[in-house]
């Protein structure tokens, strides 16, 4: 029986939490034990805000121990592992520290604020022996595997382009505006962007280059509208967009992408996901509507228990070369878009 300590119960904490209490209700061998936030309301269970429909529900907060200090909650309740639900700013001094006392971590994205913090914690997992894995749960959706499986089958041959975007309202729900603050956010780009940039990464590999263009609304924040073009040495087209600025409750939130192919086209919009065969009718596939939140919590509590590298999904270099990216994007968009060599 795995015992979990989480860290951090924000918006993504409490999604997080809501898989915890699905995973014990299936017979998963798992249990949250522990909660760890600086903010004592929370406790009560204080309303979450966020952009997502990640089946917040009502939680009753007496099963928890609670602590504001995650040192004192790892060594008293000796935890096989700690999720890592904090601003994006503190990930890697929180996991370096937790591995430092002998717990795995689960950390959610982006890995850290740099490539250079996450390196810090690809070195402490190495030097403690603890396993690492950083949240980049659209690499555990079914839609996005599909076109992973895809790509990496050559069925509709190579790519030749690919669009991605994801978009919707500012977020001011953040613990004391922590999102909207650039040097602990990295804003829009960093935050929300660095999906489609890991997903990029993931897909296709590291470009040769990058051209970023971006525009800040919010004073003080990093980016809050990005638009990037990912230059390949095979001439495929590459670019993703990012917007948290739609700020009108008939919209919400969405992210799509479409994907070609020599021989056909891969589209998620509006929440509908198709297979578009050159030639022949198009259909939507046979996938799985699970989230990619339940299941990359899943796999990493698996490879806790089985004793397998829990990474191979999501290996740690692989996160920050997703952060090393993003930082190209940032110095490209400083520079008004111009092309900047990775």
């Amino acid at each position: 029986m795995l015992k979990v300590g989480l860290v951090g119960l924000g918006f993504m904490g409490n999604a997080h939490l809501q898989n915890y209490i699905r995973l014990e209700k299936e017979g998963f061998p798992i249990k949250l034990v522990a909660i760890c936030d600086i903010d004592d309301k929370k406790q009560g269970g204080a309303l979450v805000e966020g952009n997502l429909p990640v089946g917040i529900d009502n939680v009753d907060f007496s099963n928890y121990n609670f602590y504001k200090e995650m040192e004192e909650m790892i060594k008293t309740e000796e935890l096989d592992y700690v999720d890592l639900c904090l601003p994006t700013y503190i990930h890697s001094t929180m996991a370096v520290e937790a591995m430092k006392l002998g717990a795995h971590v689960f950390c959610e994205k982006p890995m850290a604020i740099s490539s250079s913090e996450g390196q810090k914690m690809i070195d402490a997992s190495k030097e403690y022996g603890k396993q690492l894995m950083i949240g980049q749960t659209l690499r555990f959706f079914p839609s996005y595997l599909y076109l992973k499986e895809t790509i990496e089958s050559k069925r509709y041959g190579e790519v030749v382009g690919g669009y991605f975007f994801r978009g919707g309202t500012t977020p001011i729900w953040s613990w004391e505006n922590w999102l909207l603050q650039k040097d602990k956010s990295g804003g829009c780009l960093l935050d929300q962007h660095i999906h489609d940039v890991d997903t990029i990464n993931w897909l296709f590999g590291l470009p040769e280059a990058v051209s970023t263009s971006g525009k800040v609304i919010n004073e003080g924040n990093g980016y809050d509208i990005v638009s990037t073009n990912y230059f390949y040495p095979d001439g495929k087209v590459i670019h993703a967009e990012d917007d948290w600025t739609i700020n009108n409750d008939d919209y919400g939130f969405e992210m799509r992408f479409r994907v070609n192919f020599e021989k056909g086209t891969i589209i998620l919009e509006n929440g509908v996901f198709k297979d578009y065969p050159h030639g022949e009718k198009s259909f939507e596939p046979d996938i799985s509507k699970e989230s990619g939140y339940y299941y990359e919590i899943k796999h990493f509590a698996e490879s806790i228990l089985n004793n397998t590298q829990a990474d191979k999904r999501v290996p740690s270099e692989s996160a920050r070369d997703t952060i090393f990216l993003a930082e190209k994007e940032q110095e490209s968009a400083d520079q008004n878009g111009v092309k900047v060599n990775l």
